[in-house]
């Protein structure tokens, strides 16, 4: 199915195309920017060791194979499926206000699929690369807006550049230690991050990413027109399906929940409520 199917460099102010998945320019279309409502002050200035081009292409060979995987299997979800039309009708929304938080994602070409699968899992690779395990969405009974807070989280992980931070920290520590005394270059981080594109499904992150995550993807969505307080109700299930004995919650076990994770939404809904009337009311 295509939205709009025009080049990036040609189309109009949404410049929407689609295959399996859709692909946007966000620079286009994005909202212009506004001061942040949550405060998680500046991403980390260690990212910049490791080049941001080689991990995001190193992550869209990855995410290709891992579609042409999911085709193989048949569990990738084709075009006209309505649980893949919803996902991509709440990107369309979250996308244009990325940019404020990355300048990078006016260039990313973003994606996203669903894959058939009883794993409770999404991700967003670096470079706008986008998955959700229908998992998530049938066993959490997800509302819209609670779908959005997943789909938010996990951008947010991209956009504040995550993945770039870890593997400098991980791979400049162990280079460092393995070099000694030797001036550690740029070019071994890069062929680190190249080498690691395997491990992308599989980096965990910190609390404070997690935290940090959590913010920004409050805001993209209340800015979005999602209601704030899905954020809650979000990881209200979660940690429901965390006590249950669901199988296939790989999304829990990199995204704990727990009752400081709830409170720390809660104290910073107030803060983007007013983001989220504004949207509704423009909307």
């Amino acid at each position: 199915m295509c939205l709009l199917c025009l080049p990036p460099s040609v189309a109009p102010s949404s410049p929407w195309s689609a295959r399996r998945a859709f692909l946007l320019a966000a620079g286009a279309s994005a909202a212009a920017p506004v001061l942040a409502q949550v405060d998680v002050g500046s991403a980390s200035s260690l990212r910049k060791l490791v080049p941001a081009e080689t991990l995001e292409n190193s992550a869209a060979q990855q995410y290709q194979q891992m579609l042409q995987q999911a085709k193989a299997q048949r569990a990738l979800a084709p075009a006209g499926h309505p649980q893949l039309q919803r996902l991509h009708a709440i990107a369309k929304r979250l996308i244009p206000h990325a940019a404020p938080w990355n300048d990078r994602a006016r260039q990313w070409r973003w994606e996203v699929n669903l894959i058939g699968s009883s794993q409770v899992n999404a991700f967003c690779m670096p470079g706008g690369k986008i998955a959700f395990y229908t998992g998530i969405l049938d066993q959490l009974k997800l509302t819209d807006d609670e779908a959005a807070m997943i789909m938010g989280h996990e951008m947010a992980h991209a956009l504040r550049e995550h993945a770039r931070e870890r593997i400098a920290k991980t791979q400049g520590t162990n280079l460092a230690l393995r070099l000694g005394s030797q001036l550690l270059g740029l070019g071994d981080l890069g062929n680190a991050a190249a080498s690691l594109g395997g491990q992308l499904l599989t980096l965990q992150f910190s609390r404070a990413d997690e935290s940090d995550a959590d913010l920004v993807g409050l805001e993209l969505a209340a800015r979005a027109g999602y209601q704030p307080s899905a954020a809650v109700s979000l990881w209200q299930k979660m940690g429901n399906a965390t006590g249950s004995k669901q199988g296939g919650l790989a999304f829990l076990s990199t995204h704990p929940s727990g009752p400081a994770r709830i409170r720390a939404l809660e104290q910073n809904v107030p803060k983007v409520q007013g983001l989220y009337e504004a949207a509704r009311r423009g909307g």
